[in-house]
């Protein structure tokens, strides 16, 4: 009876931030639309798998898309043909597994730490960082990636007591090879050096590491081969060059920063736990000799210099630094919560200055973009803020539990609005658009724009490639049969011929055919 009691009481936990996770990341998850450019990229190769049963070769729109490995498009075609084709189902799997990172990471919390405190709160601290929440709930790679990297780590950890778990070390490893190419390269590494730091040297010939990695690399090799075999230097020039090494040292489609771009990335989206960051880190470093320590520091160190460092930078690509953040903040989150000194007078400060950040937020948003819920969300942020400044004030540990639960509201009324896809605003509206191309033209149609770039999302919406071009191309199509999706300027300047004609204007574009 006393031995089931931890086993009753560990499952209740591990239920309870499943539950919370899949919650936060499942709610209203398909109340807008797709967003440029991974969702749309992902919705229509996984729509052409579904459609042409073809999985081997991933397409877009007929073509060969060889941009990324497969296993996100399989699992979105999976979704469609369970659930239809619509912005819950594409988005379904990335979302699931993304939440799964939640207990996982309190599970590797438990191996690091030995103790079940500071693991909870590092889960907790996961669980509700911003950016973790809105790229995971979104169609894209990267929260999948960090909970296959967590699930790597936790194996790793537990194959100090247990050779055989180093099997799950590979497994994971694969699936970040099948998800997202040679990112495995430099998560692989972290593991690597951690294990050389720690002098766990016999872990990196166990047997069942290789055996594990021979069992998530085998799918991944033949895909590759299967590829290279098919599309030969094309694959390896697009897949491998362009899309991979070549952001190492170049800055692709002008995503280029200075090399603190990701520090002020962590700044920006990770308070209010980035105050405690800096505690953390100090912490690890102090114990740096302790299994924690040193994979919080040998994580953060690697991958913020290796991403630091690249020629294309990209909000996303921080998203593995984020397990590392969230285990030194629940680490030093755990030591004020057994610290009986006071606590410092800027804590106070900071949290009264945030409330009334909140405070501005809502006003500016009860002005700007009334949304009601916002409004709440601001509201409820500010007393969450005031709070917990007074909690800390007294110097009431409660304090830590008032900031998980009102960060999590937050983030929950935050997502239930319409504005937690916010890149949605930088470009028109893509159905109404995609509704009318859609309605007026035959299957299979390339259609031209004067929208300055590719919208993959229009491409979704309206199942039909619609592809920028400039106006000199323009005046070259015109002359012909061809169907064209124009602006008003645009429109005017082309000045189309009499046989040309219209079929609507929505949202300020035309689509019209000419050369008839």
């Amino acid at each position: 009876m006393t031995n089931d009691q931890p086993l009753k009481s560990e499952f209740k936990l591990l239920l309870g931030l499943s539950i919370a996770a899949i919650f936060l990341w499942l709610v209203a998850l398909g109340n807008l639309p797709l967003r440029d450019w991974d969702e749309g990229y992902y919705g229509i190769v996984a729509r052409d798998m579904l459609r042409s049963g073809n999985w081997l070769y991933p397409t877009y729109l007929g073509e060969p898309f060889l941009l990324k490995p497969p296993l996100m498009m399989w699992l979105i075609t999976i979704s469609y043909h369970w659930g239809g084709i619509n912005e819950f189902t594409t988005r379904l799997p990335g979302a699931l597994l993304t939440a799964c990172g939640v207990p996982l990471l309190y599970l590797l919390g438990k191996e690091v730490f030995s103790y079940r405190l500071p693991a909870v709160f590092s889960a907790l601290v996961y669980l509700t960082l911003l950016p973790v929440v809105r790229h995971g709930r979104l169609a894209m790679l990267d929260g999948v990636i960090n909970t296959f990297f967590i699930f790597s780590l936790w194996f790793l950890l537990k194959a100090r007591h247990n050779d055989r778990a180093c099997i799950g070390v590979g497994i994971g490893l694969g699936a970040i090879a099948l998800t997202k190419g040679i990112l495995v390269l430099a998560l692989g590494a972290i593991a690597g050096i951690f294990l050389l730091v720690n002098k766990q040297i016999r872990l990196l010939i166990s047997p069942y590491l290789w055996l594990g990695i021979f069992l998530g690399f085998l799918p991944v090799i033949v895909w590759y081969l299967l590829q290279i075999q098919h599309y030969g230097d094309l694959f390896i020039q697009v897949h491998f060059h362009s899309q991979s090494f070549e952001r190492l040292s170049t800055s692709l489609d002008g995503h280029q920063g200075e090399f603190w771009y990701y520090f002020i990335e962590l700044i920006k989206y990770t308070v209010p736990w980035l105050l405690f960051l800096p505690g953390g880190f100090l912490l690890a470093w102090q114990q740096r000799n302790q299994s924690w320590g040193s994979l919080v520091l040998i994580g953060s160190i690697i991958y913020m210099g290796t991403i630091s460092l690249m020629g294309t930078k990209l909000p996303w690509y921080i998203m593995p630094v984020y397990p590392f953040v969230a285990l030194a903040v629940g680490a030093y989150l755990e030591k004020l919560w057994q610290n009986n000194k006071k606590y410092s007078k800027f804590f106070v400060g900071i949290f009264i200055f945030l409330a009334f950040a909140a405070l501005g937020g809502g006003i500016y948003l009860l002005l700007t973009d009334p949304q009601p819920i916002l409004i709440v969300m601001a509201v409820f942020l500010m007393l969450t803020m005031v709070y917990t400044a007074l909690r800390i004030q007294q110097n009431n540990r409660i304090f830590i539990p008032i900031l998980f639960v009102g960060i999590y509201t937050t983030l929950l009324l935050f997502v239930t609005s319409k504005s937690w896809v916010w890149e949605l605003n930088e470009a028109f509206p893509v159905k109404p658009v995609a509704a009318l191309i859609q309605m007026h033209t035959p299957p299979n149609t390339e259609v031209y724009t004067s929208f300055a770039y590719d919208r993959p999302s229009l491409d979704f919406y309206s199942d039909r490639q619609v592809i920028a071009k400039d106006v000199a191309t323009l005046q070259q199509l015109k002359s012909r049969t061809a169907y064209m999706l124009l602006d008003r300027t645009t429109l005017e300047i082309l000045q189309l011929p009499n046989n040309s004609h219209s079929f609507g204007t929505v949202e300020g574009f035309t689509l019209i055919i000419s050369g008839l």
